[in-house]
C-alpha cells in the first residue's frame, strides 16, 4: 500500500488536471470563498432594497458575515422599526463574538434607542469591554432621549475617570441631559460644571456646543447666562441665533427677542432665519401685541416660502389673534391647506382670549368633526375660553367629556381651568370641592386659580386656606403674598396687610413690577410704574393728571383700594395714576393719529382703576383701545369693555 506520509517523488503538473490530487481542494476552497463573498454581497444588496426578511434568511446561510453586512442589517431593522428582528441580528452578532466590535456596538445602541428599548441599549454597552468615545456617545444619546439625565451625568463622570477624552458630540449630549430630567437645581449645577470642562478643554469655539449651552441655560430660565455665552461666541450660525431668540421669547423677554431678531436681519447672516426662528419671533410679536412687527414678519415668511410649514402658520394665527386682528387670524387659518391639532388650538385660543367662548366651543367641535383628535392643550384652550366668557355649565360638560368621550385624564392645568371658571362665577364652594376630590395632587396652578377667584369675591377664609398651600409650594413667589395682602386690603384688614408686607420684606421678596408695551410707528415702547428715567415721564404724567381732573368732573372716582399702603387718598391717587398701562395709554394718545387704535400689552392683571380709567378714556377721547393683560384681551370702545367687567 502506498504511504501518504512518504515523500512524493512525482512533481505536480504546472496546470491542474482532473486527475491531480490537489485540484479538487483548490477548486473547493475557491468555491467556498466565492460563495461566502456572494452571500455577504447578497445580504447587503437585499438590505439596501428593503428586503429585510430575505436578508435574514440569507444570513442564516452565511458563516462569516462582514462588519458591513451586520451594519446594513442593523440599519434595516431600525428603518423597519422591528425590535424582534433587531434582537435576532444582535444574537447572531453575539454568537460569533462581533459584539465586542465597538463600531457594531455603537450601531446596536443607536438601533435600540430608536426603538425605545433603552434597557437593551444599556446591555450592549455593559457587555462591551473596549469602549471608544463613539460607544459612550451613543449611550449618552440614547439615555438623554429617554429622559435619563441623571444616569447620563453619572456615566459621564465614570468616562472622565476612565481617561476617555470627550469630543464635541459628548458635550452636546451631556448638556442636553441636564434638561432631560425634573431635578432642575441639581442638573443646572451639573450644567455649569460641564460649561467649565468645555472652557478648560478649548471647545468654546465649537458653534454646536456653545449653541447647546445657550439652549441649556435657556431651559433653566437663566437668560443672563445664555446671553453671556451667546455674546462670547466667536462664530454663530442660524441655530445659534434661533436658540437665543427662543431663549428670550420663552422666558418672557419678548422685547429683547424682537431686538435680537432685528440685529440678525442687519447682520445678514447666511441662511437666516429659518422656520424655528420665525415661530419664536411670532411668539414675541404676539406677546407684545406688536401688530406692525408681526405684519413685517408675515411678509418675510411669504417671501421666503415658509408659509407651508404648519408651526409657522399656527404661530401666525396666534399672533394676529393676540394683536386683536381676529378676522386676519381666521383668514390665515382658512387658507391653510393642511391643519393639525396645533393649528386648531391656535384658533380656539384666539377666540377664547377675546372672550368669545361660544365661538371657541364651536371651533373645538368643528375640529373634532373634521377628524382631528383634541390634545390636552385643546381642552386647556376651550376651558379657558369658557372661563373668560362665564360659560360654567358648558365648561363642566367639556371637562367631563375628557374621560368619557376621549379617554383623556385631566392634568393640574385642566383642574385649574375648572377652579377658575367656577371661582369667577362665585361658586367658590364648588371650586373648593373640586380640589378636595382631585385624583392628582393639586399644584400651584390649582391653588393659584382659587386664590385669584377669592380676590374677585373677597373671600378671606378660602383665600387664607389657598395661600397656606401656595406658601408651602412656592415659598419665593412674591405674587401669592401680594394677592393675599390685596384681599386683606379689600376686606379692610390693614393689620393683616402690614403683617404680609413685613413678611415679604423679611424674606427679601419683591413683587414683579408692572410693565406695559405699546407699538407706535413700528417701534416698541416700554413703560414701568417706577421708571424714573423715561424721557417722556413728565409729559405723560401731565397729560394723565389733566385727563383725570376732567373725568372727575364727569363722575370718575379713582379706585384707590388697589394701593396696599396706608397713605392719604391724594397720595394713593398719584400712585394709581402712574401705573404702567396708563402711561402707555397717554403715550398712545399723543403719538397715534385720529381713528388709529391703541394696542397695549400688560405683564400683570389689569387693575380695577386702570380698567375704569381706560373705559372712560375710550369714550371721552373717542379712541379704540385694546389692552391685553396676563388673563385676557380687553377691547375698550365708547366707554364699554368687551370683557363686560368680568376678568
Amino acid at each position: 500500500m502506498r504511504s501518504f506520509l512518504a515523500p512524493q517523488t512525482i512533481k505536480p503538473p504546472s496546470s491542474p488536471t482532473p486527475s491531480s490530487p490537489i485540484s479538487p481542494l483548490c477548486c473547493l476552497s475557491t468555491s467556498i470563498l466565492a460563495a461566502s463573498t456572494n452571500k455577504n454581497h447578497l445580504i447587503q444588496s437585499l438590505c439596501k432594497r428593503g428586503n429585510l426578511q430575505q436578508a435574514l434568511q440569507a444570513l442564516s446561510q452565511e458563516p462569516n458575515p462582514t462588519q458591513r453586512t451586520y451594519e446594513l442589517l442593523i440599519l434595516s431593522c431600525t428603518d423597519r422599526n422591528s425590535l424582534s428582528d433587531g434582537v435576532r441580528v444582535h444574537r447572531r452578532i453575539s454568537d460569533d463574538g462581533s459584539d465586542q466590535d465597538p463600531f457594531l456596538a455603537t450601531k446596536l445602541i443607536n438601533m435600540y434607542s430608536e426603538m425605545d428599548s433603552v434597557e437593551d441599549a444599556r446591555k450592549v454597552f455593559d457587555e462591551i469591554r473596549h469602549r471608544t468615545i463613539y460607544v459612550w456617545n451613543a449611550l449618552f444619546r440614547a439615555l438623554t432621549l429617554a429622559g435619563e439625565g441623571l444616569e447620563v451625568l453619572d456615566l459621564y463622570r465614570q468616562m472622565n475617570m476612565s481617561g476617555t477624552q470627550s469630543d464635541r458630540f459628548t458635550y452636546t449630549f451631556v448638556l442636553k441631559a441636564c434638561v432631560a430630567s425634573e431635578e432642575l437645581v441639581e442638573l443646572l449645577n451639573k450644567g455649569k460644571e460641564i460649561h467649565a470642562h468645555i472652557l478648560r478643554h478649548g471647545f468654546e469655539t465649537h458653534v454646536h456646543i456653545m449653541t447647546t449651552l445657550v439652549d441649556m441655560y435657556a431651559k433653566f430660565g437663566r437668560v443672563a447666562h445664555a446671553a453671556h455665552v451667546f455674546d462670547e461666541m466667536p462664530v454663530r450660525n442660524v441655530v445659534s441665533w434661533s436658540a437665543m431668540i427662543s431663549c428670550y421669547a420663552k422666558n418672557g423677554k419678548h422685547f429683547e427677542a424682537l431686538e435680537l431678531f432685528q440685529e440678525t436681519m442687519l447682520a445678514k447672516t447666511e441662511s437666516f432665519p429659518n422656520s424655528v426662528t420665525m415661530v419664536s419671533v411670532l411668539q414675541a410679536c404676539a406677546a407684545l401685541a406688536a401688530l406692525d412687527q408681526g405684519k413685517l414678519v408675515h411678509g418675510y415668511i411669504l417671501r421666503r416660502g415658509l408659509d407651508s410649514i404648519l408651526p409657522v402658520i399656527s404661530s401666525l394665527v396666534t399672533m394676529y389673534g393676540r394683536c386683536g386682528k381676529l378676522e386676519q387670524g381666521q383668514r390665515v387659518f382658512d387658507q391653510m391647506k393642511e391643519r393639525d391639532v396645533v393649528a386648531w388650538n391656535s384658533l380656539i385660543s384666539m377666540y377664547g382670549v377675546h372672550g368669545f367662548g361660544n365661538k371657541a366651543i364651536q371651533v373645538f367641535e368643528e375640529m373634532i368633526n373634521s377628524g382631528v383628535n383634541p390634545s390636552p392643550i385643546s381642552f386647556i384652550s376651550v376651558l379657558g375660553a369658557c372661563s373668560h366668557a362665564g360659560l360654567v355649565e358648558e365648561g363642566k360638560m367639556l371637562f367631563n367629556s375628557m374621560v368619557k368621550d376621549h379617554g383623556m385624564y385631566p392634568t393640574a392645568e385642566h383642574y385649574a381651568c375648572m377652579v377658575d371658571f367656577l371661582g369667577r362665577a362665585n361658586r367658590l364652594d364648588e371650586a373648593a370641592k373640586i380640589i378636595q376630590e382631585m385624583r392628582i395632587e393639586p399644584g400651584p396652578l390649582v391653588w393659584g386659580a382659587l386664590l385669584g377667584s377669592c380676590r374677585i369675591h373677597c373671600n378671606v377664609d378660602l383665600a387664607e386656606r389657598a395661600s397656606r398651600r401656595l406658601f408651602e409650594l412656592e415659598p419665593t413667589n412674591a405674587g401669592n403674598y401680594v394677592l393675599l395682602a390685596d384681599i386683606y386690603a379689600q376686606a379692610g384688614m390693614y393689620r393683616e396687610v402690614k403683617r404680609v408686607k413685613k413678611f415679604l420684606k423679611s424674606r427679601c421678596l419683591q413683587k414683579v413690577p408692572g410693565r406695559s408695551w405699546i407699538e407706535v410707528k413700528r417701534k416698541l415702547h416700554s413703560f414701568t410704574s417706577v421708571d424714573e428715567f423715561n424721557p417722556h415721564k413728565e409729559q405723560l404724567h401731565a397729560l394723565l393728571f389733566k385727563l383725570s381732573s376732567e373725568m372727575k368732573e364727569k363722575g370718575y372716582v379713582p379706585q384707590t383700594d388697589v394701593v396696599l399702603y396706608d397713605l392719604a387718598d391724594e397720595d394713593k391717587e398719584r400712585i394709581v395714576l402712574g401705573h404702567s398701562e396708563k402711561l402707555a395709554v397717554a403715550f398712545g394718545l399723543i403719538n397715534t393719529s385720529h381713528g388709529e387704535p391703541i394696542r397695549i400689552t400688560k405683564n400683570l392683571r389689569l387693575c380695577e382703576d386702570c380698567h375704569l380709567f381706560t373705559k372712560l378714556i375710550s369714550k371721552f377721547a373717542e379712541k379704540e383701545i385694546l389692552v391685553r393683560d396676563v388673563n385676557r384681551y380687553h377691547h375698550f370702545q365708547n366707554g364699554v369693555c368687551s370683557c363686560g367687567d368680568y376678568w
